[in-house]
C-alpha cells in the first residue's frame, strides 16, 4: 500500500502520445497456483491481430482486493517481453485510477512500461454513480470522495455498463473515446475479449 501511495504521484493523467497505430489487450486467467497472462496486439482502427504473447508462471502474490497489481503485472511482463511489436497504447482488464489509492493494475502496469493505458473494469471497485442511460456510448461519471475517478459508460444497448479510467499518460476523454471504439457489438473492448479468450485457451502444463 505505501507503494501504490508513492507509486501514484508519478501517473500522468495527460494524453501525451500522437497517432495510435497499435492497441494491444491485457488480460490475464489464474487457475490455483498458476497465472496466464495475455497480450493481443491489434492494428488501430481495424483491430486485426498483429501479435499475441502468452506467459504461464506460478503465482507468486496472494489475492488481496485493491492489490492485484503485485500479483498480476510479474506474469504480464513476462509476457510483454516476448513481444516484437511495441504497442502504442494498452487496454486492460481492470482499474486505473479508478482504486481506493488510485492505482489500480491499469496505472501499475503503464507506469512499469512506460506506455499510455486505460483501465477497463467489468465491476466497481470504489466509488459512487448514476446508471448511464440504455443506450451504447450513454456516461456518467464515477465518483469518490469528491473527485471524478473515471467514466461508466454503456458500451451496448441495455446491457451492464463498464468502469473506464486513466491508467497512465492518457486523459480521461481520449480513454473513453478509445474504448468506444474498439467496442464492436460485444461489451466488452476488443482488445480485452481477445486478450481473455487467448488467457482461456492456454492450458498450463501438469505440475
Amino acid at each position: 500500500m505505501r507503494l501504490q501511495e508513492q507509486w501514484r504521484r508519478r501517473i500522468r493523467r495527460e494524453r501525451d502520445f500522437d497517432a495510435v497505430e497499435t492497441v494491444a489487450g491485457v488480460d490475464i486467467s489464474v487457475r490455483g497456483s498458476t497465472a496466464v497472462a495475455a497480450v493481443c496486439v491489434l492494428s488501430w482502427p481495424d483491430l486485426e491481430p498483429v501479435e499475441t504473447a502468452t506467459a504461464v508462471e506460478p503465482v507468486r502474490f496472494p489475492y488481496v482486493p485493491g492489490l492485484l497489481g503485485f500479483r498480476e503485472v510479474p506474469s504480464i511482463l513476462t509476457a510483454f517481453e516476448k513481444l516484437e511489436t511495441l504497442p502504442d497504447l494498452l487496454v486492460v482488464d481492470g482499474h486505473g485510477l479508478a482504486h481506493p489509492r488510485r492505482f489500480g493494475v491499469a496505472c501499475h502496469l503503464g507506469l512499469e512500461l512506460d506506455l499510455p493505458s486505460i483501465g477497463c473494469g467489468k465491476s466497481r471497485l470504489v466509488g459512487e454513480h448514476r446508471e448511464p442511460g440504455r443506450r451504447r456510448g450513454a456516461r456518467t461519471r464515477l465518483l469518490h470522495e469528491g473527485e471524478v475517478l473515471g467514466a461508466v459508460l454503456r458500451t451496448r444497448d441495455d446491457v451492464s455498463p463498464v468502469f473506464v479510467s486513466i491508467g497512465h499518460r492518457i486523459d480521461l476523454e481520449s480513454a473513453v473515446a478509445y474504448v468506444k471504439a474498439s467496442t464492436r457489438g460485444f461489451r466488452l473492448p476488443e482488445p480485452i475479449r481477445v486478450a481473455h479468450r487467448t488467457a482461456g485457451s492456454v492450458t498450463p502444463a501438469p505440475g
